[in-house]
């Protein structure tokens, strides 16, 4: 009889087993190998921030502008005649949120009226799109009274963030006019015998002439104005503010005093105070991004290796310092004495920000170094500081902090802290595509 063939059946079960492991196996490795690909390519597409930051830009800037209309429509007829008995001239721009939730307006007079439309304007640079050009002359126009105000030393942020660029982006011949008077009026508060532009004529019961490290900033207007009339009053009086600005303001570990009061006949220092910092020997946030930001733009304009030098060991006091935050956005205060319980300062960050992207341009040992620091802060910046799209009274960034010690604009949005983030992204991109600036 012929025998049925039965299969070893232990065998058999063994052979399908290793078949289903087998199998399993390659699951597991196609798993393995999409998974890197998917990782690598995450490592490979990096996140795009300039253009990120400015399509939220371009969105809160547009909501931005009806909270403006809207805050002009609303003012009380009390305010309004006040403001005209005073001769302030009508509300133009925004300049942060007030207390009840409001949106805070100033007239063209306060020092930060140029800020808003210096974004509108670098938003024009990004996109070029007229109708952001459109939108930058609106709010650009009417700070045309301030070319005459001799009565202050902001012109630079008022004029020149403004109407400077403006001018810088389309040649607009009258932009240019009123940049040039903007700057010889800035000229009349100079003091030649202490060689420095007076900074502030209010509290004279603290202060003879006091100069703050703020001033800094507007001596770019300075600059342009000798770069367009070649006439050496602009050159002689930005170049002499700084070298003497090097001599007063700065300690031995290169942090800045914010305010040194002179003696406006002998030259001589009277006193080295503070008003927006935690004390007179403390190291105000902003003001050290002041001054990094201000001798990297007089090194540009100068070529003065001292000014270089002075850039570089001011920002080399504010990364080694103890007390700044593992995300680089500074408190108020270097020397808060609640740290780290104290409010940040987002607009020292994006002024510093944008100065060490310049500053990578002309210290090329150490410019890793400051691209790293500049990135980082952008980095953090876009990731944990951003307000929300058509909320927050369309301002793009929050927790700024403007005085502490007067309790004024703290950790708020302010629209400086905008306006240098906004340049900053512009230098990253410009960097990034062409390895320079300007």
């Amino acid at each position: 009889m012929n025998q049925i063939y039965k299969p070893n059946r232990p065998l058999y079960l063994t052979f399908v087993s290793k078949l289903e492991n087998l199998y399993t196996m390659r699951k597991i490795l196609f798993c393995v190998a999409v998974l890197l690909v998917t990782l690598a390519s995450c490592k490979t597409e990096k996140k795009d921030i300039v253009k990120d930051d400015f399509d939220f830009a371009s969105k809160q800037l547009i909501f931005a502008m009806t909270e403006v209309s809207k805050a002009i429509e609303e003012e009380s007829p009390e305010s309004r005649e006040k403001r005209k008995k005073k001769n302030l001239g009508p509300l133009v721009n925004p300049r942060t949120i007030n207390p009840d939730g409001k949106l805070s307006l100033v007239a063209s007079r306060d020092w930060t009226s140029g800020f808003f439309p210096g974004e509108l304007w670098y938003m024009y640079e990004y996109i070029k799109d007229k109708k952001w050009e459109a939108a930058a002359r609106k709010y650009t126009d009417p700070l045309e009274r301030e070319k005459t105000n001799g009565g202050t030393h902001d012109m630079g942020f008022k004029v020149y963030c403004s109407f400077g660029n403006g001018y810088r982006l389309t040649k607009d011949e009258n932009y240019k006019k009123i940049l040039l008077e903007s700057a010889y009026t800035l000229t009349t508060r100079y003091q030649p015998n202490a060689k420095i532009i007076r900074s502030w004529d209010h509290s004279g019961d603290k202060w003879k002439c006091p100069v703050i490290i703020d001033n800094m900033m507007n001596l770019e207007l300075l600059f342009w104005a000798f770069s367009e009339s070649k006439d050496s009053l602009f050159y002689d009086i930005a170049v002499n503010h700084a070298q003497t600005t090097i001599k007063n303001h700065f300690r031995e570990d290169y942090s800045s005093y914010h305010v040194i009061d002179y003696d406006t006949i002998t030259g001589a220092v009277i006193n080295k105070h503070t008003h927006q910092g935690y004390s007179h020997s403390s190291a105000w946030a902003r003001g050290q991004a002041w001054a990094v930001y201000g001798y990297t733009m007089c090194y540009r304009e100068t070529k003065l290796p001292e000014f270089l030098e002075q850039a570089k060991n001011i920002a080399n006091y504010i990364f080694t310092h103890p007390n700044l935050p593992e995300d680089l956005i500074p408190y108020w205060d270097f020397n808060a004495p609640e740290i780290p319980n104290e409010p940040r300062d987002v607009s020292a960050a994006t002024v510093t920000a944008s100065a060490l992207y310049e500053l990578s341009t002309y210290d090329k040992e150490n410019s890793p170094k400051y691209l790293n620091w500049a990135n980082t802060m952008m980095d953090n910046l876009s990731k944990n500081y951003l307000a929300k799209v058509e909320e927050d009274r369309g301002f793009l960034l929050l927790h700024s902090t403007g005085s502490k010690p007067s309790n004024l604009e703290v950790d708020v949005p302010l629209v400086y802290a905008d306006y240098y983030f906004l340049e900053a992204l512009l230098r990253k991109q410009q960097l990034e595509q062409t390895g320079k600036l300007f």
